[in-house]
């Protein structure tokens, strides 16, 4: 299942976050997004310290995976300490763990986390946040199997895109590898998707702009039409 991020050829993902899901009705929710073309699942964590909310945990992936074992769950950690989480959300049933270039210290942190996690089988990715430096991400590209532009501040759904932010994509990009992935995620729709496809962006985590529409399908689709624009 970890080869959906890492093996060629590198097309465009669309992995709807059930953030905006409706959480009363959430195998429903996934699997009706999953019918309606999704490529993936996207999981935001986060924990009331590294940002102000507090949502889900490893029992919500462990529900997820029970109910779609053949699923790709790409889990995001909004957390304090990702390392604490590593071997709980693995043993949960997530395929990929993204944590924050913010939340560690060091790039021989940040190393150990991902070893980690490729250790238990799954795939790491790393993410930066909007008023950081893409200088500090930069050095931990290889080490990754995905990188994450964060295109909203981190904490809540229903954000507008930070547009400014495509330019560490553009920076980022050029540094992959064929079998490594670049995402955004936060206040994507059809048109802020075409940016960020073209900027080097093939993977797109999205809230709102699918969840809280009515046509599950329609959606998915309109993010799909700006995947001619980075097709490679």
């Amino acid at each position: 299942m970890n080869e959906l991020l890492t093996h060629p050829p590198r097309v465009p993902l669309i992995a709807p976050s059930i953030l905006s899901a409706d959480f009363g009705r959430i195998a429903e929710e996934c699997r009706a997004v999953l019918d309606a073309g999704a490529d993936l699942l996207h999981l935001d964590v986060m924990d009331g310290h590294f940002v102000s909310n507090l949502t889900m945990g490893p029992d919500m992936c462990k529900a997820v995976r029970r109910h779609f074992p053949g699923v790709f769950i790409d889990v995001h950690l909004m957390i304090a300490e990702p390392a604490h989480f590593v071997e709980p959300f693995m043993e949960a049933g997530a395929n990929n763990l993204t944590f924050h270039v913010e939340a560690v210290g060091e790039v021989a942190a940040a190393r150990d986390i991902a070893n980690a996690i490729h250790d238990r089988g799954g795939t790491a990715g790393i993410a930066i946040n909007p008023p950081t430096d893409v200088q500090r991400v930069l050095p931990l590209v290889e080490y990754f199997d995905m990188v994450l532009v964060m295109s909203v501040n981190p904490g809540y759904s229903g954000q507008s895109f930070i547009s400014p932010v495509l330019e560490k994509v553009r920076a980022i990009a050029p540094l992959l590898r064929h079998e490594q992935r670049l995402e955004m995620d936060g206040g994507i729709g059809p048109k802020e998707a075409i940016d960020c496809l073209a900027a080097g962006c093939d993977v797109i985590a999205a809230a709102s702009s699918i969840f809280k529409k009515s046509d599950y399908r329609a959606a998915i689709t309109a993010l799909r039409e700006a995947a001619p624009a980075h097709s490679n």
